[in-house]
């Protein structure tokens, strides 16, 4: 008579493992979409801010065609009666949480872009802004360099002079630079693709 409820009970034993089994896999498998969840708007946190620090530089370079020695140099420049802040604040880097960016240096000194320092394999593959399209298929976020590359470091960013009297390093109207771009040519100190060894 104990037989029937022996197997019973063992049914209702191999049910419960099945069970637990099944709910082990179902967590596995909600865990891995919420991390690539997660890394997916952490890498679109990473290409905003990557962006914004870029432009940060390009101001500052524009300001007075020098690259900032550091981050801090961003967010007060004091090169100037009045200062000019570029960014209101260092941010994080998105993929680290922390703000140890790696810089990338300019060869005349200073800093030109920035890099995370993490070595995860990036999600997004293709479909980059022009800027930024040599980040396609990479291995690691720490070769999505964010960088300001000036296009035409020869020449002189125009200023205001007076009417009649071209500033200095602008030539007067009619009679271009050497070296400069043909009309309707890009603009100097427009943001480039750095890349990837930092040069």
């Amino acid at each position: 008579m104990h037989a029937p409820r022996s197997l019973q009970a063992g049914f209702t034993y191999i049910g419960l493992l099945v069970a637990v089994v099944i709910l082990g896999l179902m967590l596995t498998a909600a865990s891995r979409v919420w991390s690539v969840s997660e890394q997916r708007e952490r890498e679109t946190q990473l290409l905003f801010v990557g962006d914004e620090i870029r432009m940060a530089i390009s101001g500052y370079y524009a300001h007075g065609h020098r690259y900032p020695q550091t981050l801090q140099d961003l967010l007060q420049d004091d090169r100037s009666p009045v200062p000019v802040r570029y960014l209101r604040r260092v941010y994080l880097d998105p993929m680290t949480n922390s703000a140890d960016w790696k810089p990338v240096p300019a060869p005349e000194g200073g800093i030109k872009g920035v890099y995370s320092g993490s070595g995860l394999t990036p999600i997004k593959r293709a479909n980059f802004p022009p800027i930024d399209a040599f980040f396609a298929d990479s291995d690691c976020y720490c070769a999505w360099q964010f960088v300001y590359e000036p296009r035409f470091r020869g020449r002189v960013a125009p200023g205001i002079p007076a009417p009649g009297n071209p500033a200095p390093g602008n030539p007067a109207p009619g009679n271009p630079a050497p070296g400069s771009p043909a009309p309707g040519g890009p603009a100097p100190g427009i943001p480039v693709p750095g890349n990837l060894n930092g040069q």
